[in-house]
C-alpha cells in the first residue's frame, strides 16, 4: 500500500483536474500515489473522515502518511510533487 493518498470524489471537477497533475507525476517521477473514492463508497468515506481530522472536510484532500503532511483541495504541480517528495 503506497503512503501516498488521494481522496476524491468521482463527479467532482477539482478533482478530476487534480488527479491529471497526480498521473503526470507518478510518471515523471515514478511514484505511487494512491486514489481512493469517498462519494460512492463509505469505508473509504471512514477513512477520510479518520485522516482528515477536520483538516479540509472535503476532496480533493491528499495525506501523506510518512510525513503527516496534507493538501486540500487544488494545488499545482509543484506544491503536489513536493508533496510526494517528502519535501
Amino acid at each position: 500500500m503506497s503512503h501516498l493518498l488521494e481522496f476524491y470524489g468521482t463527479e467532482c471537477p477539482h478533482c478530476v483536474v487534480m488527479h491529471d497533475l497526480v498521473v503526470r507525476l507518478e510518471k515523471e517521477e515514478d511514484i505511487k500515489v494512491e486514489a481512493i473514492e469517498v462519494w460512492h463508497n463509505k469505508e473509504n468515506e471512514k477513512r477520510l473522515i479518520e485522516l482528515d481530522k477536520d483538516m479540509c472536510g472535503g476532496v480533493p484532500f491528499f495525506y501523506n502518511t510518512k510525513t503527516k503532511k496534507w493538501i486540500c483541495g487544488d494545488a499545482d504541480y509543484k506544491e503536489l510533487k513536493n508533496w510526494a517528495m517528502d519535501k
